[in-house]
């Protein structure tokens, strides 16, 4: 992936490198900065195992690459892993110019191999459902990162984000009205074009559970009135300038997953997410209304995210008089 939208300097000559250089920027930002993190480390994979076999990378034949797939698959990788291998694969040639092996029928029959004989599931975390945001916030300690974590899980939970999401918060983007709070999110996973929505977290039943009062107490405790929302919390009770990272969200729900007598390799960032979706299903929401607060765009999207929620509402098996 390092030579991303070098073909286009190649072709128009060192007179409009400038341009030929910005167009590179462009196309490099026309991906989410983790997938484009994800896929570099997964074109530099690709490359070191053709240069180990004296085999052309860029471009590659469709030989190739259909015996690279089948050694990851050797390796134990998983069939997710190699798709998103095969990806990155066709992102280089396309942005290089070059005509993507990918698509040759060749290499689609071994990967629809793989998938059939290694499985394609992947392996989801559980969702943290409404019972486990509470139990997680009843152990929370006292203090400011008490304080914190209280905010973020009940936040994330209430507005089904994502950690990348949740961490990208800024205060000037939470705006507090009689109802609950209405968040803006500037960008998202789905909409790296910037064009933002707004999601509405209304407030509490309970007030150990109100996102809208856990959120206004951090503010307050952290006297953080500007800049990012969540920040790291040193161990003398200083508050960083810095954001949290999106690891650190999924360090935060493990973390308190534990706290509360759960598995924590169960949970991870994405349970905050999953777990509205999963809890509002079981509660009956509709799934227009879980898209409106996940942001899906698809119904087949959001339905992947509700993970056993409505399994037995509505069941077919439950109204035969067994």
């Amino acid at each position: 992936m390092e030579r991303d939208g070098a073909a286009v300097e190649a072709v128009h000559g060192g007179a409009v490198a400038p341009l030929a250089e910005r167009a590179r920027g462009y196309a490099e930002r026309a991906k989410a900065d983790n997938t484009v993190r994800a896929y570099r480390a997964d074109w530099r994979d690709f490359a070191a195992w053709c240069e180990a076999r004296a085999q052309p990378a860029l471009p590659a034949p469709p030989e190739t690459v259909a015996l690279y797939l089948t050694d990851l698959a050797g390796m134990g990788r998983k069939a997710s892993t190699i798709g998103r291998r095969l990806s990155a694969i066709s992102q280089a040639h396309q942005l290089a110019g070059f005509p993507s092996p990918t698509k040759d029928g060749r290499v689609r029959a071994v990967l629809a191999g793989i998938r059939r004989t290694h499985g394609s599931a992947q392996e989801a975390k559980a969702p943290a459902l409404a019972d486990d945001i509470r139990a997680m916030v009843a152990a929370l300690p006292a203090g400011l990162v008490g304080t914190r974590d209280r905010a973020l899980l009940l936040l994330g939970f209430a507005g089904a984000f994502r950690r990348s999401e949740l961490v990208a918060l800024d205060v000037a983007d939470l705006a507090e009205t009689r109802d609950g709070l209405v968040v803006t999110l500037r960008r998202s996973k789905t909409d790296q074009a910037g064009q933002g929505r707004t999601i509405g977290i209304p407030r509490g039943q309970r007030p150990e559970t109100c996102p809208v009062a856990a959120v206004e107490t951090w503010t307050i405790a952290a006297g953080i009135a500007e800049g990012a929302l969540f920040r790291p919390v040193d161990r003398h009770g200083g508050v960083s300038p810095r954001r949290l990272t999106a690891q650190s969200v999924a360090l935060v729900v493990k973390k308190r997953a534990k706290a509360a007598g759960l598995d924590p390799a169960r949970y991870a960032g994405h349970s905050l997410r999953a777990g509205l979706a999963t809890s509002a299903a079981a509660a009956g929401a509709s799934e227009r209304a879980i898209m409106d607060q996940t942001g899906h765009r698809s119904v087949a999207m959001v339905r992947r995210y509700i993970r056993d929620g409505s399994l037995f509402r509505d069941n077919a098996a439950a109204k035969v008089g067994l």
